[in-house]
């Protein structure tokens, strides 16, 4: 009597559940978890929920294709009428191959992305702020854009966020941090006497590959941090989230995008999103 191959018969919205879960056992970044799932999601809405073994290496291939070409983002910041980056399509193809590089082991299927060669893209070098550029975003902190009341009369108003703002950028700058690990950061992780930043191991301090590590505000940016904790009630609470967001919620990632994009805009510095904090200037220069 012949055995169908174990997984011949399963679903795919029921495989990429049980991979899923897979990669949460794994301990995996919550991020990157949340990719998997969007991307893996998206391909099922394309291709429909088929058994494994119908999965050929030619749907694949038509999928990438149509991503490529025909695909129309949904996008909440930017032109929707833009086709998808090289780097965007180059990590749906990793998500897939992901997927059934799984599915292999799992099921003992063939995989049939072996002969799909991975997306191509270049990594553009990042534009490093000048000092103009600092100083026009430090300023757009501050203040409201001009206003005018009457035919005659202009005014700017102070940003109720100016200080947390100023705070931010001032971070940043000093440390570098990627978005994960500036929105993971609670008061008790900042010593303010000596500048020093504890970047906290695992998942909870937001490091890439969990990796936690050290790094260090300077006397300006820690002057800044204490003004803004000065007028939090939590202020001196070790376990509070050092940065608040909207509702007096914790910063997420999100959120200091948009933060930063719209600083750029007030401060008319164009590319302004937090991993460009990342590329710094050499202090010698």
């Amino acid at each position: 009597m012949n055995q169908r191959p174990p997984g011949s018969s399963l679903p795919l919205s029921s495989a990429i559940e049980g991979f899923l879960q897979y990669k949460i056992a794994e301990a995996l970044n919550p991020r990157t978890i949340e990719c998997y799932k969007r991307d893996l999601t998206q391909w099922l809405a394309y291709v429909g929920d088929l058994s494994m073994p119908k999965l050929t290496t030619d749907k694949i291939r038509a999928y990438l294709a149509y991503m490529r070409t025909d695909y129309k983002p949904r996008r909440i910041m930017g032109d929707n009428s833009l086709p998808l980056s090289p780097k965007t399509l180059r990590n749906i193809y990793v998500s897939l191959s992901a997927f059934f590089t799984w599915a292999q082991d799992e099921f003992k299927i063939d995989h049939p992305m072996r002969s799909i060669p991975a997306p191509k893209f270049h990594i553009k070098a990042v534009e490093v702020f000048t000092k103009e550029d600092i100083e026009a975003l430090l300023k757009a902190c501050d203040y409201c854009k001009e206003a005018q009341a009457t035919k005659t009369r202009k005014y700017t108003m102070r940003r109720a966020t100016g200080k947390r703002d100023h705070a931010i950028l001032l971070f940043l700058l000093d440390t570098g941090l990627r978005a994960s690990e500036l929105c993971s950061l609670r008061i008790g992780d900042v010593d303010s006497s000596t500048g020093k930043v504890d970047i906290r191991h695992g998942i909870g301090g937001g490091a890439k590959g969990g990796k936690g590590r050290v790094v260090y505000l300077g006397m300006v940016a820690r002057r800044s941090l204490w003004r803004y904790l000065a007028d939090r009630a939590d202020g001196k609470d070790a376990s509070a989230p050092l940065f608040l967001g909207k509702f007096d919620r914790p910063m997420n990632r999100d959120g200091l995008r948009q933060l930063i994009n719209s600083l750029g805009e007030r401060a008319n510095v164009k590319h302004c999103y937090p991993h460009r904090f990342r590329h710094r200037r050499s202090p010698h220069e």
